[in-house]
């Protein structure tokens, strides 16, 4: 089981599903949102339970993404027309036991740091 939460406690997740696709995403929204990259990985929504006051914002035509109204914590990312569902791995407490897999979105990365742990890029 991982169960984890924002950072006032307001909003609260957790899965009995092995997360899978563990990335570091570096897309412009991503970085814009977190202030940097964002750590992520996936289960089915129907395998998710979120407790408290999601608000999810759609900023793109494709996705939404949900946090907490309130202390703003970036939780999940949420396509459209997918059955999977995203958290982030910064709100669960450690030890997670989860491995990072790959880098997404490279092509627009910030250009003030460098990928250099050995991963898969994805542009």
């Amino acid at each position: 089981m991982h169960s984890g939460s924002c950072l006032c406690g307001a909003v609260s997740y957790q899965t009995d599903a092995t997360p899978q696709g563990a990335s570091f995403c570096h897309c412009g929204q991503c970085r814009a949102q977190s202030g940097g990259v964002w750590s992520s990985a996936h289960v089915p929504v129907d395998m998710l339970t979120i407790t408290g006051p999601v608000k999810w914002f759609a900023a793109s035509d494709i996705a939404k993404r949900g946090f907490c109204p309130d202390c703003g914590s970036f939780l999940f990312w949420k396509a459209h027309d997918e059955d999977m569902i995203s958290f982030s791995l910064g709100s669960l407490p450690n030890p997670t036991g989860i491995a990072l897999e790959k880098h997404i979105f490279t092509a627009d990365k910030g250009d003030y740091y460098t990928i250099a742990d050995g991963l898969p890029q994805k542009p």
